[in-house]
């Protein structure tokens, strides 16, 4: 069986009636003394033979492969983290290199071994992505070889790191109850030991002593992100004497949990409880009624760090980069009942 044959430069050279050499040199940016009708036939004869470059070639002239590696922990598999996959994807591909992905599933050895086979493999850098914002240990790397983490971060700093501004998500979430006139006010979070639990905490607390209320006197339950955490907590938190008028859950799933709670119990959204969700999963759109929520910046997240890898500046990044976290209004928040 035959294989299909690729134009080489050479094939290049002889359509636009040209050296090899000058085609190398026009395709390179280095065609100064070159005139622009030479430079045009190059550019012609490349479009109408659908010339591509040998990257491999390439690849050994200038030290580089054009590949990225890329380790997750959990995120391949997580839907509402795709939109930070398809930014570091989509930046690569328009500069023509390629994402080598690997799914650790959190496993240390795994890691090591990923980390290793990429660095086999010669990638120019190395990006490291989980799911949930959270410390992680990375296996030390040659200095040629950058890399940055998104949505994690180490003790040391060592690397810099991509994270969501889980201050400030805390903070929106619930200013924007006090703004529409709650003062009853709960949150129900997730797992205490998460970064992102205690981030979104102090930012809760942080907004409710800037509106000048005491902020020992909204309860805060803690959970375990998951539907039936948020239902379970949502019945005992609206059980007491006087309840709150909004809930702001620590993700999107304990909201669904607070959904089902509410309508067991006889309670409308939001004519008689505010709910405010996190994460802005896409269920969130489709709940009835659709969810206001604190959107996570995945793909801004993913953006950042695919330009810096492909342009070759991660070192000139700080430590820890924050981009803001932001409410999503939809149709699950009202002014409090009476009001």
């Amino acid at each position: 069986m035959t294989g299909i044959s690729r134009p080489t430069m050479a094939d290049v050279g002889r359509a636009a009636g040209v050296s090899p050499t000058t085609v190398s040199l026009v395709l390179n940016g280095r065609d100064l003394k070159i005139s622009g009708a030479t430079r045009e036939r190059v550019l012609a004869a490349v479009q109408e033979l659908d010339y591509r470059p040998n990257r491999t070639a390439q690849g050994l002239r200038l030290g580089t492969t054009s590949t990225i590696g890329f380790l997750t922990d959990e995120i391949a598999i997580e839907p509402f983290s795709g939109p930070m996959i398809a930014a570091i994807h989509d930046l690569a591909w328009e500069q023509r290199s390629l994402l080598l992905m690997v799914n650790t599933t959190r496993n240390p050895s795994r890691l090591r071994a990923a980390v290793e086979d990429l660095l086999d493999r010669r990638v120019d850098a190395l990006i490291f992505a989980a799911m949930g914002t959270r410390q992680v240990e990375f296996p030390d790397l040659p200095s040629q070889v950058p890399a940055l983490l998104v949505n994690a971060f180490t003790a040391d700093a060592r690397l810099p790191a991509i994270l969501p501004d889980e201050l400030a998500g805390g903070r929106a979430a619930v200013e924007h109850v006090l703004a529409l006139g709650h003062r009853r006010i709960a949150f129900i979070a997730g797992r205490e030991a998460a970064w992102a639990t205690r981030m979104r905490i102090k930012g809760f607390r942080d907004g409710l002593e800037a509106a000048g209320l005491d902020p020992d006197k909204s309860p805060i339950y803690l959970g375990n992100y998951r539907i039936d955490s948020g239902y379970d907590i949502t019945l005992r938190a609206m059980s007491v004497k006087k309840p709150p008028t909004a809930l702001l859950l620590g993700n999107d799933q304990m909201a669904t949990g607070a959904y089902i709670a509410l309508a067991r119990m006889g309670l409308r959204i939001p004519d008689d409880v505010s709910v405010v969700g996190y994460d802005d999963e896409p269920l969130a759109a489709d709940l009835s009624p659709a969810l206001t929520t604190v959107r996570i910046p995945f793909y801004e997240m993913g953006r950042i760090a695919a330009q810096h890898t492909l342009e070759g500046t991660i070192s000139d990044l700080p430590p820890r980069t924050f981009e803001p976290c932001t409410i999503i209004h939809r149709s699950s928040t009202n002014p409090p009942p009476g009001e």
